[in-house]
């Protein structure tokens, strides 16, 4: 059987660098994005499936259990949809928390068997800086700080079966989608560099190569962990994420 590695929402932004990575380091991945990549990476397998199709994810992980041993899953798809408190609405909510909480459930319980058997496993979740606290993130950061829940519940529930589970939480990182949104120079963006110790923004290979930490062989006494990969700002300064 097949050994891979498994990224959701790896066919841009932090998801793409997260791959490339992998790759680098001679992986093989399974992308699960509904959009392909651009260019895909060496030993890249791309699957197209929407995440938020809870009948054809179960069907299609299913598949992937019975062609693949996936000991590694890094749940980095997510979704912001950002919004006033008082404009929330509760659909947004649920549909945030059906992308960022439930997919990573559905993917991760999937996987486990195969874990347990072999007394080996790594899972790393993308949460982000927001969980912490932002403006205009209510559903976002409500999904976001679940995820950290989720992540050191399962550390303790799976630590004896060797398989370690950790987060990432991005501060603001330079991806296609942040820079279309903040162009360089702007005033936007000026203020957002403001507010970052290290007075840069991150790249997404910064995020990646955190992840590729956690996924280690060697990285077996660490678990149940959050790494902010965010510039400093978890330090106590500034609030753009």
């Amino acid at each position: 059987m097949k050994q891979h590695i498994l990224v959701t929402g790896g066919s841009s932004g932090i998801g793409k660098a997260i791959i490339e990575r992998l790759s680098a380091e001679g992986f093989h991945t399974l992308n699960l994005d509904r959009q392909a990549p651009a260019a895909p990476s060496a030993n890249e397998h791309h699957i197209p499936v929407d995440l938020l199709d809870t009948d054809a994810l179960k069907q299609l992980l299913a598949q992937l259990a019975q062609e693949y041993e996936i000991l590694r899953v890094v749940n980095n798809a997510g979704m912001v949809k950002p919004d006033l408190l008082e404009s929330t609405t509760i659909d947004d909510v649920r549909t945030v928390a059906k992308l960022n909480i439930e997919a990573p459930i559905l993917i991760t319980q999937q996987f486990l068997p195969a874990m347990r058997a072999k007394k080996f496993g790594r899972i790393v979740n993308i949460s982000s800086r927001a969980a912490l606290g932002k403006e205009r993130r209510t559903a976002y950061a409500a999904s976001k700080a679940g995820l950290l829940g989720m992540t050191r519940t399962w550390a303790l529930e799976l630590a004896h079966s060797g398989i370690t589970v950790n987060a990432i939480g991005p501060g603001p990182i330079a991806t296609e989608l942040f820079t279309s949104v903040n162009p360089a120079g702007s005033p936007q963006t000026e203020r957002i560099l403001k507010t970052i110790p290290v007075q840069r923004l991150g790249e997404p290979s910064e995020v990646a190569h955190a992840v590729q930490f956690f996924l280690d062989n060697r990285a077996g006494f660490i678990t149940g962990q959050v790494l902010y990969v965010c510039g400093g700002m978890t330090v106590g300064l500034g609030t753009a994420a």
